[in-house]
């Protein structure tokens, strides 16, 4: 996206016609302390705040907000590579902590599902064994690389606070295979930065560092599927399709040839051929080098985060923007930088479990809606 010190904020354009309409949930990605809940309009309808700070987070069916909280930068202990959070939380409507949890060894970050079982699956990093460390190929090396590098787990824990199932990754990577870019650091393997789960139950992972997406068999602990390398690069949030096709935001950056820039794709797990694809026009004009989602509507289209700059935005099949927003809310980025990056934004029908009875009356945020639409 192409940047002007003075471009508008908030609601940029909108098409009911041909818009899945909905309310959006966006949070900015670093130092926001607020998710809100958007109309179409672009005005807030809800609001939770949280002193931790509200990174990333989605909608439960109860209407419930589960979301991870910022990081405490300088001066803690482990990594501090972006994705990383204090905590998973839990709040009600009215913004009451319903649940939270916090590891006591390793350290959140990214990605978490709430399951049907009301078991959550985590995200998490802690170190690589020392002597695999070291046969991980590729990235460049840095004075400050830890030793050894991190690893991605996933674990599922109960409400209490109980883990009943890990998966570590490197269990079943290969030091061969799974080759990290060479324009990126040594500090961990994968950096795992999505975990979705698939209609039969199995784990849908993306790792950033290999350009990789897969599925791994939850019983087993194998990969199922894995795919990406040549073919997406430094990828986020792919989701699975009732077409049984993966949907996911390839990012594009390290691209090799022509300039960087992202896209949209739609892959099939059974022949990886690609069946569906968005990219701006010119190319150019959509791209975010980190973070990012894409969320396929019940009608058809396609929202997307361009996260980065903080863009919203609601595309058809056949590609035409039919609704976008910037994101308004700026948060500290550190170095004094103020920055409005969205991690993820979810869409929301009016009829949504989580929205039914619920009062999304956007007066009641007067002052927000006067200023940014």
């Amino acid at each position: 996206m192409g940047w002007s010190s003075h471009h508008k904020i908030g609601l940029i354009h909108y098409n009911p016609q041909q818009s899945y309409r909905g309310y959006t949930l966006v949070a900015t990605n670093r130092g926001g302390y607020h998710a809100n809940l958007i109309d179409m309009e672009g005005r807030v309808c809800h609001r939770w705040h949280h002193p931790e700070g509200i990174t990333y987070g989605y909608l439960l069916p109860n209407g419930h907000l589960l979301f991870r909280s910022r990081t405490a930068r300088g001066g803690t202990e482990g990594p501090e590579f972006g994705g990383r959070s204090l905590s998973l939380i839990e709040l009600d409507w009215e913004g009451n902590v319903a649940w939270e949890y916090r590891h006591p060894e390793m350290f959140l970050h990214h990605d978490f599902e709430r399951l049907p079982n009301g078991n959550t699956l985590a995200l998490l990093w802690t170190p690589l064994p020392a002597e695999l460390s070291a046969q991980v190929q590729g990235g460049f090396r840095a004075d400050d690389d830890p030793e050894p590098m991190w690893g991605d787990v996933v674990q599922e824990i109960t409400p209490a606070g109980d883990v009943v199932y890990e998966w570590k990754s490197w269990e079943f990577l290969s030091v061969d295979e799974d080759v990290i870019c060479p324009l990126e650091g040594r500090k961990e393997w994968t950096h795992q930065n999505a975990l979705n789960v698939t209609s039969g139950g199995d784990l849908l992972v993306s790792y950033r560092q290999t350009s990789t997406v897969g599925i791994v068999d939850k019983d087993s602990g194998q990969f199922r599927w894995k795919w990406g390398p040549g073919q997406v690069f430094h990828q986020h949030h792919p989701t699975w399709l009732d077409n049984g096709r993966v949907l996911l935001f390839d990012n594009g950056c390290h691209r090799r040839g022509a300039p960087s820039h992202s896209r949209i794709i739609e892959v099939d797990p059974e022949t990886n051929e690609i069946g569906w694809e968005y990219q701006g026009t010119p190319n150019i004009s959509f791209f975010s080098y980190n973070i990012s989602s894409a969320e396929r509507q019940p009608n058809g289209n396609t929202v997307i985060c361009e996260g980065a700059p903080g863009r919203i935005f609601e595309v058809t099949a056949a590609g035409e923007i039919t609704w976008e927003y910037i994101n308004p809310y700026f948060g500290e980025a550190g170095g004094g930088a103020s920055m409005n990056g969205v991690f993820r934004a979810h869409r929301y029908g009016p009829d949504h479990p989580a929205l039914r009875g619920k009062d999304l009356d956007p007066s009641r945020y007067a002052n927000l809606n006067r200023i940014y639409n």
